[in-house]
């Protein structure tokens, strides 16, 4: 990982967490420092853009935010890598907001294409919910890889794995999408310009692959260095 942008809050660990790569996480607003950074050599990016709720934002300017973010995304990582995004539905005044056709939207205005679309459970099948709906799209999309005639993931993962946090992917959901990024991808890097508190980056590091994310929150920024996860939640 070579040049940096500005960055408020940097630091590289290397040794002293059990992990198997290196974690860089950048204190900065995401949108800017991927601008500034560029694509990112033997990255593949694994994240969660956030909700309008998180970013307060009305909902046509979020729509919009999103869009950009999620092309940026897109564009961060070599053509012949992939982006995958977990992302879960919401309702506003009665309108349902599909998160995943915004993905596969800014993924076709980046050149993208997508190469799957599974479903995560985020609660059991079969029980009722309100507000958000049970369960979170998991799709990754690409400029140039194709998708492999056998892909050992599942379509539905029931079992999503530990939460690190109230909004974090599931620690068993995101190591189906790192291994993906690292098995099929042939990732060197996991990339996650909307971290949280570091769930995507300890399962990389977990998995024995170099980290890289970004976060605007100073306190989420300190929880993302020092995350770990066991192999054994994996």
């Amino acid at each position: 990982m070579s040049s940096q942008p500005p960055s408020s809050d940097h630091a590289r660990h290397s040794g002293g967490i059990p992990f198997g790569g290196g974690r860089e996480v950048h204190g900065a607003d995401a949108i800017p420092w991927m601008k500034a950074r560029g694509c990112i050599a033997g990255a593949c990016a694994v994240t969660s853009l956030p909700d309008v709720s998180e970013i307060g934002l009305s909902l046509p300017v979020w729509r919009a935010w999103f869009l950009e973010a999620a092309r940026l995304v897109v564009e961060s990582v070599p053509a012949e890598s992939a982006a995958l995004f977990f992302q879960s539905d919401i309702k506003r005044d009665g309108v349902w907001i599909d998160k995943g056709a915004l993905v596969i939207r800014a993924a076709e205005d980046a050149g993208a294409h997508v190469l799957f679309h599974k479903i995560v459970c985020r609660r059991e099948p079969g029980l009722l919910t309100y507000g958000r709906p049970g369960y979170t799209h998991l799709i990754a999309v690409s400029r140039a890889m194709k998708c492999p005639d056998i892909l050992p993931l599942p379509d539905v993962i029931i079992d999503a794995g530990r939460l690190t946090w109230v909004r974090a992917m599931g620690v068993r959901a995101a190591a189906h999408a790192v291994r993906f990024a690292r098995d099929q991808a042939g990732a060197t890097t996991i990339f996650d310009p909307f971290c949280g508190v570091g769930t995507v980056l300890a399962v990389a590091n977990a998995l024995g692959l170099d980290a890289l994310g970004v976060e605007k929150s100073k306190k989420r920024c300190e929880q993302a260095r020092l995350l770990t996860v066991s192999p054994e939640e994996l």
